[in-house]
């Protein structure tokens, strides 16, 4: 009774150094209660196994193994669920295959989590053909499966592309007695939201409030953002005014979703309260709802508190992303400052976001709009990518600039290598030649367009 007791303690020391990430500490642990006298147990390998391969990598993990036969100690099927679930975090589905046939030859009886992990693994892989074998064998087997498996089926087969069969395996569920819980409810209702099928997610939503279920935070934001997303605002507004109604709460992600969404309506009032109403909740803001709330000050034209808010940044050890750098260098561009974006490209180049797209199209688009089109073009040529927006940012200023032999050479160079050209781009160039008493070359251009469009 003690020395099972003392084995007891020392893996409840053990498991709570592998959480904290003090692995050699846990080691050292083990080493002490052995000179003392109490022995570990396969728990205690198990844990230390998982900690491996979570913090360290599957190999080290692996090494575990060998240490638990010299001990006289068998690994179970929880030593090797841990095994192939560290596999699947790395992709890798041979080393899960491997792994899966390994404990199959030494005994071992898979479980249901054995089976979830592999399930998993082929989906994240972008086999869903593989991982619907896996879960067919389950069901024909002495298997059963849990509420967990049905979760990773429809996950799975949301994120490869086939919500339709996602949402005939929920029904063929509940016709054959299962219940879903919330998770599977807001698992579907992401899937569904994710392929822009925004009116089954909110007809999923209102069969979710009538099964007795009361949707959570993350269905109602889910819905929210594929409202705003789709740019159907009113509907996502209504759901903001139900979860009001309903008391609910909003996290960080929830305040960004809705303030970028009055941002891009241009109801700046309306985004402005909002983020107070964040900061008096004392939300503790990650880099993304930085990105949002400078992304309001850029478009209210108040550089300065953008900036303060870099510094803010900066003080509390987070780093900025492209998106951060992009958001900023656009709207100096807004305000006139050009030099001031250049600068900062130049700034964001140095600290290794090298070739940004976006902030070069900013700059380019900035420069043509103050006249200095010369200066874009140079901008322009020195980009070494290039996107549709560019070339077609380009076409249409240089159409504003009278520069229409110009426009028109580089709108026919585009077509004739595959580059898509906004219409009203390519209309600008016609009709620029038209107005300008050019009608036989508008005439030819267009000509010239058909034939570049059906060699492609």
């Amino acid at each position: 009774m003690f020395g099972r007791l003392s084995t007891r303690l020392l893996n409840i020391c053990v498991v709570s150094l592998c959480k904290a990430n003090r692995l050699e500490k846990a080691e050292a642990v083990i080493i002490d209660g052995i000179r003392l006298g109490v022995l570990p147990d396969v728990v205690t390998y198990n844990m230390l196994v998982d900690a491996y391969c979570e913090f360290e990598s599957l190999d080290v993990a692996y090494s575990i193994l060998p240490r638990m036969k010299e001990a006289g100690i068998s690994p179970d099927v929880v030593t090797y669920n841990s095994l192939i679930a560290g596999a699947v975090r790395k992709c890798s589905l041979s080393r899960s295959l491997d792994l899966f046939e390994e404990m199959l030859q030494k005994g071992i009886p898979p479980d249901t989590w054995s089976y979830n992990t592999l399930m998993h693994c082929f989906f994240k892989l972008g086999k869903p053909e593989e991982a619907n074998r896996v879960f067919r064998d389950m069901i024909v087997g002495d298997m059963t499966p849990c509420a967990a498996t049905f979760n990773i089926m429809i996950n799975g087969l949301c994120k490869n592309g086939y919500t339709d069969n996602a949402l005939m395996l929920f029904r063929n569920l509940e016709r054959h007695g299962f219940v879903p819980e919330i998770i599977t409810y807001n698992i579907l209702i992401n899937g569904l939201c994710k392929a822009g099928r925004l009116q089954a997610a909110r007809r999923m939503l209102k069969e979710l409030e009538e099964s007795g279920h009361a949707p959570n935070a993350i269905t109602y934001t889910t819905v929210m953002k594929c409202c705003f997303r789709s740019r159907q605002y009113k509907q996502g507004l209504e759901i903001l005014a139900e979860m009001k109604r309903k008391g609910y709460t909003f996290d960080g992600f929830g305040y960004c979703t809705v303030i970028a969404a009055f941002v891009k309506t241009g109801r700046i009032k309306e985004a402005t309260d909002f983020m107070e109403q964040m900061v008096q909740d004392g939300i503790q803001l990650d880099i993304a709802a930085y990105n949002t709330l400078i992304n309001l000050y850029c478009k209210e034209g108040k550089l300065e508190a953008a900036y303060l808010l870099l510094d803010e940044i900066e003080r509390r050890g987070l780093e900025c992303d492209v998106y951060t750098h992009t958001i900023m260098i656009d709207g100096l561009c807004k305000a006139g400052n050009i030099k001031g974006a250049q600068r900062h490209l130049e700034i964001m180049n140095m600290i290794g976001f090298d070739s940004n797209l976006v902030a070069y199209n900013s700059i380019v688009d900035a420069f043509c709009k103050d006249g200095e089109i010369d200066y874009a073009m140079k901008v322009f040529e020195a980009m070494e990518i290039k996107d549709s927006f560019t070339y077609s940012s380009v076409v249409h200023n240089l159409c504003k600039a009278r520069r229409l032999r110009h426009a028109s050479k580089l709108l026919l160079s585009c077509l004739r290598s595959g580059v898509k050209i906004l219409k009203s781009a390519q209309r600008a160039v016609v009709d620029g030649l038209r107005y300008s008493g050019q009608r036989r070359e508008a005439k030819k251009l267009q000509s010239k367009i058909r034939m570049a469009k059906i060699s492609h």
